[in-house]
Parts: structure tokens; C-alpha cells; sequence
């Protein structure tokens, strides 16, 4: 979805977009980020981010207010996206919003964060909604090229839809960059579409 319509999407669902307080903003300026720690230290320790429990309040709850302060915080991100596959719900208790406008929010903060849509991506796979994977996948590795894991979760996405060409040029694209996890070479062989790169185009990686 082109990011004008997720922001109208969202809008209508009931997800208003992130506004910047005091403290946040964007997770990877250096200037927002002054406040990172206070948020983590309180709200984002190991124990919330290995989904044991919360800190100051329910899990759900600090996750929520973590990126309710860095909207595109991508561990905070990963962390939701697990939570809410995890007890199989869109919205997790004492989350403020569903798990799919905290990645709205972060998209249309920063709409050439990479790591952000491809988290998305990620969790669309795990839902099996695998056109809409392939479409924040596809914008992932647009904005950062180098992001091996969306390119093989790409790869896994397109062998779903049976698109194997594609889906063999994704699987290149990750192996080259060191990707460890051999599922989409054993899936892509078993559809017997599996070919050895003859050549590799350099790899961009920012």
C-alpha cells in the first residue's frame, strides 16, 4: 500500500499518526535519541524485550510506551510484533493500539526506514497475508538494500505465491550477504526451482 494510503488507512481505523513530544522521535537521530535511555531503562529493559514480564506496568504496556515515544524503536517493533503472535491478538493487553498501527505510525514517521517495513513484512509473513508481506518487503529492501533478512523473508514470501524466479533472485541476494538460515535454498529446491547464482551484483550495504 503507497505510504499515502497506509496514512489514510490508519487514520480511519482508529491509529492516529505519532506526534513528537518532548522526548522521542525518530530512533536513529542522534538529537531524538537523547531520551532514549530514560524510555528503555524504565519501559525496555531485557526482561520486557524477552517478553518475561514488564517493568513498570504490563508488558503490553511497556512496549506500548516505548514506541509510543520512538514509534520506529525496531527492537521495541520486533518485540510487539512477537508478543501479539504469540498470544494470537491483534492488540495485546495494555497495548494502546494494535500491533499493525504501531507499524503504521513508524512508516509514516520515517518513511525510508528499511528496518521498520521490514519488520512488518516479517510479521505479515507470519500471519500468512503473504501479498502484503511482499509489498513492505519489497519497500524494505528498496530503502535499504543491504537488509539480508528481508530480502529471504522476500524470498519465502514469493516461493508462497509460487513466483520462483523472484523469489531464487531474493534467496541470491541474502546468501551473498551471509544469511545463515537454509529454509528458502530447501524450499526453493524441493520445488525443484533451486539454481546455483552464476554471478553476484555488488552489494550495497547501508
Amino acid at each position: 500500500m503507497p505510504s499515502s494510503l497506509i496514512l489514510l488507512a490508519a487514520l480511519a481505523g482508529g491509529c492516529p499518526p505519532y506526534v513528537k513530544g518532548g522526548t522521542g522521535g525518530d530512533y536513529y537521530n542522534a538529537d531524538d535519541a537523547r531520551g532514549l535511555t530514560v524510555v528503555e531503562s524504565y519501559h525496555f529493559g531485557p526482561t520486557v524485550e524477552a517478553l518475561q514480564r514488564g517493568q513498570s506496568g504490563t508488558l503490553g504496556g511497556d512496549i506500548s510506551y516505548t514506541l509510543e515515544h520512538f514509534p520506529n524503536h525496531p527492537r521495541a517493533l520486533a518485540a510487539m510484533a512477537r508478543l501479539a503472535l504469540r498470544l494470537r491478538k491483534d492488540q495485546v493487553p495494555g497495548a494502546r493500539f494494535g500491533v499493525e498501527c504501531y507499524f503504521q505510525r513508524a512508516i509514516n514517521y520515517v518513511q525510508d526506514d528499511g528496518a521498520a517495513r521490514a519488520l512488518f513484512g516479517a510479521y505479515l509473513l507470519a500471519l500468512k497475508r503473504d501479498k502484503d508481506a511482499i509489498e513492505q518487503l519489497e519497500a524494505a529492501v528498496a530503502a535499504q538494500p543491504g537488509h539480508a533478512a528481508a530480502w529471504y523473508n522476500l524470498g519465502l514470501a514469493r516461493v508462497r505465491i509460487k513466483a520462483f524466479p523472484a523469489a531464487l533472485e531474493a534467496a541470491h541476494k541474502s546468501y551473498a550477504m551471509g544469511f545463515p538460515l537454509p529454509g528458502l535454498r530447501q524450499q526453493l529446491k524441493a520445488a525443484h526451482e533451486w539454481r546455483e547464482p552464476e554471478s553476484l551484483d555488488p552489494v550495497v550495504t547501508h
